[in-house]
């Protein structure tokens, strides 16, 4: 007996619900799976191998850790080979090198093998030799090690004196200097009487006067501290016997990775990800901390929602509360769609042509002629990046700020009315609070892909390496002005910028984890606001 056509209809039905079902399930396993290779790559870069010796059949020795073992092709003669990691890029000037398994007669993992991080060239891998002072000799032998270790102590408060005085108390009278010429320019622009000229032209030079031998005692301390910082160096020893001279004070960590244990790597582990979370980058960006370009993500997008939110939340109240609906008012909404398509360069242009030249070469022209020819907001800047993407997500904002406010119930606004209230009270009292949960959604979806964009913010602020960030302790304590670092292009110059492609790889993907964590973090603390006024204003069906 043939089926009804209810029970066709039915059977399709389920047939359709299966089927999106599994194009769900499809999605999450897609997104689970690239999480779970970013994560597994990118949470493995930190953690130290074993160092490997290899003894090979033509006499050379190497010594470094296994970094990947492939199969070679049976067309060239197959077997394996592996690609170690060698170090010593001021030596050898590579990295990595391949090694054929067949040619290995000999390997082994000694005891005495070190790796010195340093704060250039990448690290050494070796032995230890001698330490010296000029040509005298400070330690050998047994007691090196512990000579060096108390010594690389020191040096290492040495070094963080140095980076005090240089961000510190030079910063500040280069800072002094600079504003004392600024004040010299603006006084031959405003052209004053010739008395009062003069008085100010005596005032200005005595006191940069002043702040010259202020800085050049400073500078004289500092060469002071960088010699004695390098004073001593250590001698070590590659695998194939060359000796190399580094001085203490470029040594960021000895490891000895063949005594370590499970418990000695994982506090190395830690170590290694506290530095890359809170550190300063080095060696263009290749070695180091990326904090500059986390603090740069989080502000720059905490800049884009303040501006975003105004913007969108007031052009949704006023298309679907006051605009009178009708041709006009349906032609800005398709508008709005098709700005949402518009590609992001297009935007990173116009904020170049718009809030750089424009408003910000105007703004240099009216409050800062003296700085002039060199702008001051006349040029990429972190403010005139977070507008640019304000412009960019605004679309999605004003989108589901309009569906929050439909959602809301029209017995509301109605009774609101009733009750004695104006439009604009019931607008800002009654409907904007219970259409806040599709206000935050929006924000949500804004700041998601703000954090993600580079190529306009490539145009209008962002560089490689950012010499200050956008907030310090220096009046007025944030620098619209100043550029600044980001993740996104951060993951794009490891990437695709560096030589050392082998070298840099597994930083695109801790970086690209790490731009996760923040967009995720972001994002839960709006979803925790948005969940609470959605129980607060339960009824408003959002």
């Amino acid at each position: 007996m043939a089926p009804s056509s209810h029970a066709r209809r039915e059977l399709l039905g389920l047939s359709f619900t299966a089927l999106c079902g599994g194009a769900l399930a499809l999605d999450l396993l897609l997104i689970l799976g690239l999480l779970g290779l970013i994560g597994y790559y990118g949470g493995r870069t930190f953690w130290q191998q074993n160092l490997v010796e290899l003894e090979l059949a033509d006499g050379r020795k190497l010594l470094g850790e296994v970094h990947r073992r492939e199969a070679v092709p049976a067309a060239q003669g197959g077997g394996s080979r592996l690609q170690l990691r060698v170090g010593n890029r001021d030596l050898s000037g590579a990295d990595f090198l391949w090694v054929d398994e067949k040619d290995v007669v000999r390997r082994c993992e000694p005891a005495d093998a070190v790796l010195l991080e340093r704060l250039e060239w990448g690290g050494f891998y070796g032995r230890l030799i001698e330490l010296k002072k000029g040509e005298q000799s400070l330690a050998s032998g047994p007691g090196l090690e512990a000579a060096f270790e108390r010594l690389h102590e020191q040096k290492l408060a040495e070094g963080e004196e140095v980076r005090r005085l240089e961000k510190g108390a030079i910063g500040r009278v280069n800072r002094a200097l600079e504003e004392l010429r600024l004040a010299g320019k603006r006084l031959e622009l405003e052209a004053p009487p010739a008395a009062e000229r003069a008085r100010r032209q005596a005032e200005l030079e005595g006191r940069t006067a002043e702040k010259q031998a202020e800085y050049e005692q400073l500078a004289s301390e500092l060469g002071a501290l960088r010699e004695k910082l390098s004073a001593e160096t250590l001698v070590a020893e590659a695998a194939d016997g060359t000796h190399k001279e580094i001085p203490v004070g470029a040594v960021v960590r000895a490891i000895y990775p063949n005594r370590l244990g499970t418990a000695g790597k994982l506090g190395l582990y830690l170590s290694r990800v506290w530095e890359f979370v809170s550190g300063d980058p080095r060696e263009s960006n290749t070695e180091g901390g990326i904090f500059p370009a986390i603090f740069g993500t989080v502000m720059m997008v905490f800049l884009m929602s303040i501006a975003v939110v105004p913007l969108g939340v007031l052009a949704a109240l006023y298309l679907r509360e006051y605009a009178k609906q009708g041709p006009l008012v349906r032609m800005v909404r398709i508008a709005v769609n098709n700005l949402a398509g518009v590609p992001s360069i297009v935007f990173g242009v116009f904020g170049l042509g718009f809030f750089v030249y424009t408003v910000g070469g105007t703004l240099d022209r009216l409050f800062f002629p003296e700085a002039l020819p060199t702008p001051t907001f006349g040029t990429g800047g972190i403010l005139w990046a977070a507008l640019t993407l304000a412009l960019l997500t605004v679309p999605v904002v004003i989108v589901a700020t309009e569906e929050g406010l439909a959602a809301v119930p029209r017995i509301v606004r109605e009774g609101s009315l009733a009750l004695g209230a104006t439009q604009f009270e019931t607008t800002f009292r009654v409907v904007l609070p219970a259409a806040a949960p599709g206000i935050l959604t929006g924000l949500i979806l804004a700041m998601a892909r703000a954090a993600g964009e580079v190529a306009p913010l490539m145009i209008v602020g962002m560089v490689k390496l950012a010499p200050t960030l956008p907030v310090d302790t220096q009046a007025p304590f944030v620098h619209f002005e100043r550029k600044f670092m980001h993740l996104g292009f951060h993951i794009y110059d490891v990437g695709f910028q560096s030589p050392n492609v082998d070298a840099t790889k597994p930083l695109v993907f801790t970086t690209a984890l790490l731009l996760i964590a923040v967009v995720t973090a972001i994002n839960l603390v709006a979803i925790s606001i948005r969940n609470r006024l959605r129980k607060r204003y339960a009824g408003s069906a959002v």
